[in-house]
């Protein structure tokens, strides 16, 4: 086992549990409409969170294997900005937030619903698999606080604090006193992963979902403080959807048992 997941493996454990859904990332996902329904066709288009990249490909993926006459298109990028589009016009069936407060802000101008939560997530510190800031101390007993794992001359990116991951962050880094320690604030929190990956920064605050999908690409270390400053992902469809029944069939299928599975072998806890 990689130190890597050596680090995370009690973690992904736990979240397991919780989700409660089975094992085996090959079995395959369906949906959760009622037999009998119309299948829904045209272009379904989901604006998510980039976190949910990797999740939601799968599910879109899989709605249009089972819909052929179905195109799922998505729009993954920070919530912040993705509630600004829709706050300006833009044509979308489905929201998906990494937070409730970008949420909130699409129902409170008319555009939504009330959403339903499907997932949580919390932030670990990633860095470059040759870990130059000596940030992999997993010989230490129990979870260390944030403070213990990062020196002030570590260079650090973040998400910008507009986006859930950068709330989040800010909230982290607020408690453990190291609120002037970012060097770099980025649009999302795949663009803080790369920035690990790529080896130019020491070290990113991302979601733990997101070192599960870059593999041996990054090292990370859990941290105290990060379950004080756990995200929900509510979902919504949005009131003048131009593919409702496409929208709602994407939803059904990420409420399922089927869409719980993807999402707790991602890597992702209940809400």
């Amino acid at each position: 086992m990689t130190a890597r997941l050596a680090l995370l493996a009690a973690a992904v454990l736990v979240g397991a549990a919780a989700c409660g859904g089975p094992d085996g990332a090959d079995q395959p996902v369906r949906s959760g409409a009622p037999a009998g329904d119309a299948a829904p066709t045209g272009t379904l288009t989901i604006f998510a969170a980039a976190s949910l990249s990797d999740v939601f490909a799968r599910l879109g993926a899989e709605l249009e294997e089972q819909n052929p006459e179905l195109d799922v298109r998505f729009n993954f990028a920070g919530s912040s900005a993705l509630a600004a589009q829709l706050e300006q016009g833009a044509p979308t069936d489905v929201f998906a937030s990494a937070d409730e407060d970008q949420m909130t802000r699409v129902v409170d101008a008319g555009l939504a619903p009330e959403a339903e939560l499907f997932a949580s997530n919390r932030l670990v510190l990633a860095f470059p698999p040759d870990d130059p800031a000596g940030i992999d101390r997993s010989d230490s007993a129990g979870i260390p606080s944030l403070a213990d794992l990062l020196d002030r001359d570590v260079t650090l990116a973040v998400c910008a604090p507009e986006v859930p991951c950068g709330a989040a962050a800010a909230e982290v880094l607020d408690r453990t006193g190291l609120s002037d320690v970012p060097d770099t604030y980025e649009d999302d929190v795949r663009a803080v992963l790369t920035k690990v990956q790529l080896g130019e920064v020491d070290a990113g605050l991302v979601y733990r979902t997101d070192v599960s999908s870059a593999g041996d690409a990054v090292g990370a270390r859990a941290f105290r403080e990060a379950e004080a400053a756990r995200n929900r992902y509510p979902v919504a469809v949005l009131d003048d959807a131009p593919n409702p029944d496409a929208a709602r069939a994407f939803v059904d299928l990420l409420l399922s048992d089927e869409g719980r599975q993807v999402l707790t072998e991602a890597g992702f806890f209940e809400p």
